[in-house]
């Protein structure tokens, strides 16, 4: 089986400006998907320094609605670069199967869109070739795929060949003159892919030299949207970065006080259960005895209330589960998984020890796991229990 780096390649997953994109998995079976340049990229020594500088700035990119980079190689034979891989058809695939969404879906595929390049642009990454063949619509909701290799190809493109990088259609202005370009070019290919979501062509059909004309010279047409979103999309599609929205702005037109209700496109498979009151509160409550309190690290007690929050921890370790999810603390580190994301959630008890072990499993098949230790076999069956039950009202809600 061929190897690129550490990584087994299974087959192949498509292919684009950069080069071939290979479905692969690491020597303990991890998923990747590993992106290799093009040859004529790779003998290009500019393009190699600039591929370092934006994989350098993308593995820095967080945010639920990204495809995060987990290795690279910008000096292989030839460069590459893996990311952890998302399952699920693109959103181009998407429309060409199930045909156009509707208001519901679009406004979340935006607002999805928009929160992926807020962490994108936070990181001082431009995307540049933001299209719905780069959206997978995954089980959880759409990642943004592609973030932080455009701007190394795209130099090394202008510098060869004198053309615009990116799909013609979904090119800002800008873009399509050889401006500098920065996040609003962004923005302005979101409101083409939502247009093109609702079954429209924003600048039509025609050459890449026609599209592009397009774009610089006339207005887009956002008649096939739904007339609630015109005015955002149209705001996405305006000619002058200046007068475009940010991804955050872009957040409350699409959103408005309520956040969207669920993945794109899908029922979830886990209900998201409506946040209790009381339950931030409980949560940041319990953890806070737990972090702070030597009594209750030394008693190593369990915490449940009536709002459906459990809390179990030892001298190192917490575990919290709640209505937002399920928070793993060790030592100083801590992250947070909303039932939106999580597919799995696993309590066992390893032998006839005192520990407990807790893992919590992603759509995308990642697992992050925990271990606590009881004072005795007892209170490890007690803190069983409590998961067992508080788990029992989320996951099967």
């Amino acid at each position: 089986m061929p190897r690129i780096g550490p990584y087994a390649v299974e087959r192949e997953l498509g292919s684009g400006g950069m080069g071939t994109v290979y479905l692969a998995r690491s020597r303990a079976g991890r998923p990747v998907a590993v992106k290799v340049a093009r040859p004529e990229l790779a003998a290009d020594p500019a393009f190699r320094a600039r591929f370092r500088a934006e994989i350098e700035a993308a593995r820095r990119v967080g945010g639920f609605h990204t495809a995060p980079v987990v290795d690279a190689d910008p000096d292989g034979t030839p460069p590459w670069l893996a990311t952890a891989y998302v399952p699920g058809p693109t959103l181009a695939a998407r429309l060409d199967a199930d045909g156009p969404m509707g208001e519901t879906g679009l406004r979340q595929l935006g607002a999805a869109l928009a929160e992926a390049l807020e962490a994108i642009h936070a990181c001082g990454l431009v995307h540049r070739d933001l299209k719905p063949g780069n959206v997978i619509m995954a089980a959880d909701g759409p990642r943004v795929l592609d973030f932080g290799i455009a701007r190394a190809v795209e130099n090394t493109r202008l510098t060869a060949t004198g053309h615009a990088f990116g799909t013609p259609g979904f090119l800002a202005p800008e873009q399509a003159v050889g401006e500098d370009v920065t996040g609003a070019a962004d923005v302005f290919a979101l409101g083409a892919v939502l247009v093109a979501a609702a079954g429209g062509r924003p600048f039509g059909d025609g050459t890449p030299m026609a599209l592009m004309y397009r774009s610089v010279h006339e207005e887009a047409d956002v008649t096939a949207l739904p007339a609630g979103l015109r005015d955002a999309v149209a705001a996405c599609l305006a000619k002058a970065p200046a007068d475009r929205p940010t991804p955050g702005k872009l957040l409350d037109l699409l959103t408005g006080s309520a956040p969207p209700a669920g993945p794109v496109g899908y029922s979830p498979t886990l209900r998201v259960p409506q946040e209790p009151a009381s339950a931030s509160a409980a949560r940041a409550s319990a953890l806070s005895r737990l972090r702070d309190s030597a009594e209750a690290r030394a008693r190593l007690r369990a915490h449940a209330d009536t709002s459906g929050t459990v809390t179990l921890g030892d001298a190192r370790n917490v575990v919290v589960v709640d209505a937002n999810g399920v928070t793993l603390r060790t030592g100083e580190v801590e992250a947070h998984f909303s039932w939106a994301e999580i597919a799995l959630v696993k309590s066992s008890v390893p032998g006839l020890g005192r520990s407990l072990h807790v893992t919590v499993r992603l759509y995308g098949e990642e697992e992050y796991s925990v271990s606590l230790r009881a004072p005795g076999r007892r209170t490890r069956d007690e803190w069983l229990a409590q998961l067992d039950r508080v788990l029992d009202r989320y996951l099967d809600a």
